[in-house]
């Protein structure tokens, strides 16, 4: 029977445990030119007990951004800053994949020199961006704007930045890629009906919507080699106005091709917030069925859920988020039964290294 604590193969990979360390934006990256620094390569190499670490998601081009101090990998000086994590964590034991996102309509115009965010349909998130103040660092949550569609002749552009992307982290250091496909940034939004309006071949039937996320799977797999490459889904979540009666058949027929390219993992998002809709096992069991790789599950997980679901053989692999901000040994932690500490709400944006790599693991503590 499997534990959180048994080894497991993942594509290239052989991973020492089934803990991995979630994505979550921190917003530390050096100004300007949202540059990885010396700080994250302490944060990331502190948590490097963790089967695998999945970064921050790191915008793909300038055009991806939609947060203040997120990091990218489209500049030299990016690529340069990320080798200092991947060495920081490879000399730590650790193994660390970049997560490559563009937010598509989940962005602000101060990142585009006035102009609008871009979408696959001109349709409100209904929802907020953090945006800071480049010279105090003070930020605020801010609605983002009506975005514009993308043209046509576009769309393969930014495909061709996902395949840069990955290049560049591979040349940065890092053991491979995870596709930001969930959460209502642009992948996730020519998914569904509700952000995707479209009446050319990237709209209407799921076919259709799901060819932008083949694209980007294709052209990433074919740069790195797909054993290299995962991606994340988020086939339950609603908010930022992406509710659509049609996401689960077209999630598992984009599971269906993620499959065919051979994808190494699916990274499935569950909401971890209060009354959040939970993922059924009808759901993963087709999953299961459907696609025939690793599958890494994420949202407000403990030992005793964690060890369930790799039980009942619906995941293989949990991610855990906020656990791991203020408990860098998180993997030993929960093997010997030890407190956990609790994090500090208002140092998770921004900053310093207080409340970031300020935590101490449990030795230091006693």
């Amino acid at each position: 029977m499997p534990s959180l604590f048994s080894p497991i193969p993942l594509g290239s990979l052989t991973l020492p445990n089934r803990i991995a360390l979630a994505p979550m934006t921190r917003a530390r990256s050096s100004q300007p030119g949202n540059v990885p620094n010396a700080l994250m390569a302490e944060y990331y190499a502190q948590r490097a007990s963790a089967g695998l670490i999945v970064t921050e998601a790191t915008q793909i081009s300038a055009q991806g951004q939609g947060y203040s101090f997120t990091p990218g990998i489209h500049s030299p000086a990016q690529i340069a800053g990320w080798r200092l994590v991947t060495d920081a964590v490879h000399r730590a034991g650790g193994r660390i994949m970049l997560q490559l996102w563009h937010v598509g309509r989940m962005s602000h115009e101060s990142f585009h020199d006035g102009g609008r965010p871009v979408a696959p349909s001109a349709i409100s998130p209904d929802a907020k961006v953090w945006v800071a103040d480049p010279e105090t660092g003070i930020g605020a949550m801010v609605d983002s704007p009506l975005p514009r569609a993308l043209e046509l002749s576009e769309i393969a552009g930014i495909v061709e930045d996902f395949r840069q992307a990955a290049a560049n982290a591979i040349e940065a250091g890092f053991d491979g890629v995870e596709i930001h496909g969930a959460n209502g940034y642009l992948i996730d939004q020519f998914l569904r009906r509700s952000s995707n309006r479209r009446d050319d071949r990237y709209g209407g039937p799921a076919e259709n919507r799901i060819r932008f996320l083949v694209e980007v799977a294709e052209a990433v797999a074919g740069e790195i080699g797909a054993s290299r490459v995962g991606i994340r889904l988020s086939p339950y979540i609603t908010q930022r106005n992406m509710k659509d009666d049609e996401i689960i058949p077209t999630i598992l027929k984009a599971a269906d091709e993620i499959d065919r390219i051979g994808l190494a993992y699916i990274h499935l998002v569950e909401a971890d917030w209060d009354d959040a809709p939970v993922i059924p096992d009808d759901f993963r069991r087709e999953l299961r069925a459907t696609y025939s790789g690793r599958i890494i599950v994420a949202g407000r997980y403990d030992r005793k859920k964690a060890e369930a679901i790799l039980a009942a053989g619906l995941a293989d692999i949990v991610a855990f988020g906020r656990p791991f901000i203020a408990n860098p040994d998180l993997p030993r932690r929960l093997k010997d039964g030890l407190p956990l500490a609790s994090f500090h709400g208002a140092t998770l944006f921004g900053g310093s290294a207080e409340g970031y790599s300020s935590y101490p693991a449990l030795e230091r503590v006693a």
